[in-house]
């Protein structure tokens, strides 16, 4: 093939697009929706993470300022974590809105995260809300599609093809060419969108690794660029093997509906009737059910604690709990919290595999919907999947499992054992050395693991497609 006919048949149907009124349009509306999109995003990624920064400041000063007390009752006072949102969620909203952003710690009790923007916003935030990499996943395809439909099918009907082919063009520099002219036309809708999200990577960046965002930023750029590379093969081949161009358009208009809507929706119902979850409440029933078998930390006639307390007794060599060199309540709480947390995260163990399972139907879609594929790589890069949700709500339990066990410690250390003389309360600096909750976002090593099936099936897609390039092009038809 010469490059040189290749770059001329690209550069050929840039013009003729230009010269087009549609693409004028296409381009003032998309440069509205961007700057629309990217501010909205922007002031919501600042205010959100401005105000729950404030938050849990504020978190932390309650805490710090209680008076002296007994640990127990601090620990049943609390903290609440906050979830922070990632600088790429200016980008990629994904599930942002739909999952909690604040849980309360306390002893004994896993509670729920809460103060999600749906809940808080009217039934109109379910139609989405339009972010830059909406705009680039379901809008630009469009315009991909309507842009190269008529690429060689028009021409096939007019008799320009035969007029090519018959000049010593051969079909594989053809077909090329026209891929690469509109691919080119394709990032002129996305290399903007990523300029000014590299400005916000680079200078509005919160509490985060720099360097962490921008390998993020990289992976979340290449694989659009391979997308549209995708869509680009997408409409270069249904334009060569469509007879007319009115076809084309109703099989790439067919597709757009089958990737963006049909396949998504439709396995989303699948995965839940395949693999129901429990209800909230059927969780919290099963959960103390559980803990009901295992015993009452705080019922001194418990069976299983009482076994505990037998044993504790003879190792200590004493016939009372007075008269251990720590305090009793303390460690039997401690066993308590070990146990109740034990039972708790089997319970989500089970449910997060349930998830993992209707999740898994969608992921492995992406090998026939290459739009699977990059909404879920978008979404985990951008920190806004289900996966990075779970991931805070993970290390807000470690937090709260630590507290809790560090104010039973102290209770254990300092508190004495009923009947002897000694304060029945701590000094509040103690609460002052218990750390804040510090969120951290997952690595992205982690991502990689979690979101490694889309990728392979986006790279599947690039290689069957591009391949399909070069040997159906033999076969394509001049008249």
């Amino acid at each position: 093939m010469r490059k040189n006919v290749i770059f001329l048949l690209a550069h050929q149907l840039c013009k003729d697009v230009f010269r087009s009124k549609v693409m004028v349009v296409a381009l003032g509306l998309m440069i509205l929706l961007v700057c629309f999109s990217g501010y909205s995003g922007w002031e919501n990624y600042h205010d959100q993470n401005y105000a729950r920064d404030a938050i849990q400041d504020e978190v932390q000063e309650s805490w710090e300022n209680n008076p002296d007390k007994h640990p127990h009752r601090m620990a049943h006072y609390g903290s609440f974590a906050l979830r922070i949102k990632h600088i790429l969620s200016v980008f990629d909203l994904g599930m942002e809105n739909f999952v909690g952003n604040a849980v309360f710690l306390e002893a004994h009790k896993q509670n729920t995260v809460n103060f999600s923007e749906a809940s808080m916003s009217t039934g109109l935030l379910r139609f989405g809300e339009v972010s830059l990499a909406m705009l680039l996943k379901v809008i630009v395809p469009l315009l991909i599609f309507y842009l190269g439909f008529a690429t060689i099918a028009e021409e096939r009907e007019n008799g320009t093809l035969k007029l090519l082919i018959g000049q010593g063009i051969t079909r594989k520099e053809i077909v090329c060419g026209k891929w690469l002219g509109l691919y080119n036309l394709s990032l002129i809708f996305l290399i903007p969108i990523f300029l000014i999200l590299l400005c916000f990577v680079l200078f509005g960046t919160h509490d985060t690794s720099s360097g962490t965002s921008l390998m993020r930023y990289g992976v979340l750029l290449l694989s659009y660029v391979l997308f549209f590379g995708i869509l680009s093969a997408i409409t270069i081949l249904v334009s060569a093997f469509s007879a007319t161009a009115k076809s084309a358009l109703v099989k790439l208009l067919g597709v757009w509906l089958l990737f963006v809507i049909i396949v998504p929706k439709s396995l989303q119902a699948i995965g839940y009737y395949l693999y129901p979850t429990p209800s909230k409440i059927e969780m919290e029933t099963a959960v103390e059910h559980d803990l009901s078998l295992q015993g009452d930390s705080h019922n001194p006639d418990d069976a299983h604690f009482k076994a505990i307390k037998d044993s504790v007794l003879l190792a200590n060599n004493v016939s009372s709990t007075n008269d251990l060199p720590f305090n009793y309540g303390g460690f039997i709480m401690a066993k308590g919290e070990t146990l109740s947390t034990k039972i708790y995260l089997e319970h989500q163990d089970r449910l997060y595999k349930v998830y993992a399972k209707q999740n898994n139907l969608e992921r492995y879609s992406a090998f026939i919907n290459p739009y699977t594929a990059i909404k879920n790589i978008s979404m985990a890069f951008s920190g806004t999947d289900f996966q990075s949700f779970l991931h805070f709500k993970d290390m807000a339990e470690t937090y709260r499992y630590n507290l809790a066990q560090e104010m039973n410690q102290l209770q254990m250390e300092f508190i004495p054992n009923s009947g002897k003389a000694g304060p029945n309360t701590i000094s509040s600096d103690f609460w002052k050395e218990f750390p804040p909750f510090q969120y951290q976002f997952m690595s992205i090593r982690k991502v990689f693991q979690n979101e490694l099936i889309s990728i392979l099936a986006l790279l599947f897609w690039g290689f069957i497609l591009f391949y399909g390039l070069f040997k159906l092009s033999n076969n394509l038809k001049a008249i």
